[in-house]
């Protein structure tokens, strides 16, 4: 069943224990990052308001109340300029609020999650397939059937199991 975006941007507000997320891209173009993103291009510093953008505060909310927000994104090295952007800027500034990161590097290994794509899953019960393009604009997502949680939560424990926490592998290959 497609969600709408309020109805998406809901679920950020109602979960009640952990909110999960498995990125499978090189690259997401997102409209509110491009100027960032070309900043951060430039080498310019990072702009104070990126610092403490909304999800930032989102994420600092859930956490001081005890939930937990995390997840997995799986590369392959060389990284891509965005990724470069995305872990640099973004993944040091979210985890200074609480979010986890963990990265599954496929560079000499095979994907353990093939033909998966991006999903969030709230509270181990409501799953959100997102769908891409080939240039990584966002174009809707999908709860799906509750009867495929099972499945998530599977493919969820295979990334854990398989990622190391962000901050090893960024020391290792930054």
């Amino acid at each position: 069943m497609n969600v709408s975006p309020e109805d998406f941007g809901k679920l950020f507000s109602t979960f009640e224990q952990e909110a999960f997320r498995l990125e499978t891209l090189a690259t997401y173009t997102i409209p509110d990052e491009q100027e960032t993103f070309h900043a951060f291009l430039e080498g310019t510093p990072q702009p104070e308001a990126h610092k403490k953008g909304a999800w930032v505060n989102t994420v600092r909310e859930h956490v001081q109340s005890g939930k937990r927000m995390y997840r997995v994104h799986l590369v392959i090295r060389p990284l891509s300029d965005y990724l470069r952007y995305e872990m640099g800027w973004g993944y040091h500034r979210n985890q200074e609020a609480g979010e986890e990161f963990f990265i599954l590097d496929m560079t000499n290994e095979p994907n353990p999650l093939p033909e998966l794509t991006d999903f969030w899953m709230f509270d181990e019960n409501t799953v959100v397939s997102m769908r891409y393009n080939d240039v990584g604009e966002f174009l809707g997502a999908e709860v799906l059937s509750e009867d495929r949680t099972p499945e998530y939560i599977r493919y969820r424990d295979i990334a854990m199991d398989e990622a190391e926490p962000f901050r090893v592998w960024w020391e290792r290959y930054a």
